[in-house]
């Protein structure tokens, strides 16, 4: 089968029969997660020991939630991640899905259900709480990341950010002339700091050359959005994901 092909994985799962469904951790257990603390005892050199704290896990809460979807798909290098997918960033986790179908990319998605609205950074997404997640990296040498936000005073921006900064170039350019009524913001320094997605533990700048954050606003990508420009906004992250790149 070539590289371009569907591969299946053990681990997908689909938005709906086969998503991630298991209790809530109880609230004792959750504090009991919080820390492990080592005992006090003193170091040879008479000083105290430092406690050893271990950091609970959010992001495998999350995907322990009932309703939450995860699912990937592996098909060529180029991939798609929607992190803040379903109730959350709304229609970011369906462009993420029609880019790939339509360039032949994998994908990657965390959908959430209607009855949630939990926003974890995404540097939070470490893949060794996740087999899935830690598949689609291993596979991919370039990603871009769909996230949607919402700032009255970028109304009408696309930021693009990320570390591979010359795939945000060439994205920032075909953007500009497939959706001549939005501006695109491609000088980080014009990003606001939080949008930027420079964490280098946020999963699109794992993959081996990076990638690239594009944030968009609800104009584009939730039910207010124009069926041409959506159409024009996923035929344009099909083609990053051609050899050509655009």
């Amino acid at each position: 089968m070539s590289e371009a092909a569907l591969t299946s994985s053990p681990v997908s799962r689909s938005t709906s029969a086969n998503s991630i469904s298991t209790p809530r951790l109880a609230r004792s257990d959750w504090l009991k997660s919080i820390c492990t603390v080592s005992t006090m005892a003193g170091r040879r050199d008479g000083t105290a020991r430092v406690p050893a704290v271990r950091i609970p896990s959010v992001f495998a809460d999350l995907l322990r939630h009932p309703g939450v979807a995860e699912e990937v798909e592996l098909r060529s290098r180029f991939g798609f991640l929607a992190l803040h997918g379903g109730s959350l960033e709304r229609g970011t986790a369906e462009i993420a899905r029609a880019a790939a179908d339509a360039g032949g990319a994998s994908l990657y998605s965390v959908c959430q259900p209607e009855d949630l609205r939990w926003h974890i950074p995404s540097y939070r997404y470490d893949p060794a709480e996740s087999v899935a997640l830690a598949q689609f990296l291993a596979h991919v040498d370039e990603v871009v990341s769909i996230h949607g936000y919402g700032r009255k005073d970028l109304w009408r921006a696309l930021l693009v950010g990320g570390t591979n900064r010359e795939l945000a170039q060439r994205a920032a350019r075909i953007l500009r002339d497939a959706l001549p009524g939005y501006r695109i913001i491609d000088d980080l320094d014009a990003i606001p700091s939080p949008l930027r997605g420079l964490h280098p533990d946020n999963p699109v700048n794992r993959a081996r050359r990076g990638g690239v954050q594009l944030e968009l606003p609800p104009r584009v990508r939730d039910g207010a959005a124009q069926a041409d420009e959506r159409d024009a906004l996923i035929g344009v992250l099909a083609s990053l994901a051609s050899p050509r790149g655009g």
